[in-house]
């Protein structure tokens, strides 16, 4: 083993990730999931706030808003694949349209920055919802936080997506999305993470409708299994952000410190737009050529990785 990935062996063994001994079922039941889930959510929300692990919140929220949109692409019966989704978006220029993947990504980009601590974010979630569904909303999550506070959590996500589904059963963007702001709104993060789409399935969807409350109680073994998914991710991204910045003094490039920030925030690195001509969000000037420098040097010490496999059009995140 390498000093390195010694060094990230001993950071990912702070983080405590889902305990064993939580799971449920089968079958599951409403007791045995208010137990685990409280134990998984307990444990994330801690390790969310620890500063020694240091997750980087935002590259999980970006990770997660790429798995999320995979997952309502697979509901919604297009079936893109998530390398397709990231570079519908990532690698679009500015100012020309995304296409429905890449719109979807950036729908989850921008549910992720929801700030739910701020005035006006049910205003935001009443323009998501359209026309349509819109006056729904006070109504769909004052039900569902009073039975999550009953029942516990993830009681309250699987009731808002039985009561938008059941209105609307092609309504999954915002039924995911209202189940991730109750979840958030429980556990009192700023911001909520796209939990919910990620296990969330066509004939699940169905149970769901049809099935009332047994079909929720099997939506929340799912719910269980997506945070176990959360945690490990978290985990995983923990490491590679402390083996990234552990490396990054050996940079020794004046826009290293900015450079290697938009790699601990963003789970893809366009180098040709987002570290030049300037570093995105900065000011700092950084050429063509010392972009792709930067980031081949970053693969060279094993802190990111080329994520297309392809020799043009290169697209690099964090991690090995």
């Amino acid at each position: 083993m390498t000093q390195q990935s010694t060094i990230d062996a001993d950071h990912a063994a702070r983080f405590p990730g889902p305990p064993a001994w939580a799971r449920v079922g089968p079958p599951p039941t409403a007791p045995g999931i208010a137990f685990a889930s409280g134990a998984c959510l307990s444990m994330l929300d801690a390790a969310l706030g620890d500063p020694v692990l240091a997750v980087p919140r935002t590259l999980l929220a970006n990770t997660m808003a790429l798995r999320a949109a995979t997952a309502i692409s697979r509901l919604e019966g297009r079936l893109a694949r998530e390398s397709d989704i990231r570079d519908a978006y990532h690698l679009t220029p500015p100012g020309e349209a995304r296409g429905p993947d890449g719109e979807l990504l950036a729908l989850w980009r921008d549910a992720v920055r929801l700030g739910l601590s701020r005035s006006g974010w049910q205003d935001r979630l009443r323009v998501f919802a359209g026309p349509d569904h819109e006056p729904r909303i006070d109504g769909w999550l004052g039900d569902a936080q009073d039975h999550a506070r009953a029942n516990g959590p993830l009681a309250g996500c699987s009731r808002i997506l039985r009561l938008v589904l059941s209105t609307d059963d092609r309504a999954e963007r915002l039924a995911c999305l209202l189940s991730d702001v109750v979840l958030a709104r429980m556990l009192n993060w700023a911001h909520p993470l796209p939990i919910s789409a990620q296990r969330l399935t066509r004939p699940g969807v169905r149970a769901l409708i049809a099935d009332g409350a047994d079909g929720e109680i099997a939506l929340q073994a799912r719910l269980l299994d997506a945070l176990r998914d959360t945690a490990l991710l978290a985990r995983d991204l923990a490491a590679r952000a402390h083996a990234l910045t552990t490396v990054a003094p050996r940079l020794r490039s004046k826009a290293s410190v900015a450079a290697v920030d938009l790699f601990l925030a963003q789970d893809a690195i366009a180098p040709s737009t987002m570290l030049s001509p300037r570093i995105q969000g900065t000011n700092i000037p950084m050429t063509d050529r010392a972009a792709r420098r930067f980031c081949s040097r970053l693969v060279e010490l094993g802190v990111a990785r080329e994520l297309t496999g392809r020799s043009t059009f290169r697209l690099y995140g964090i991690g090995p």
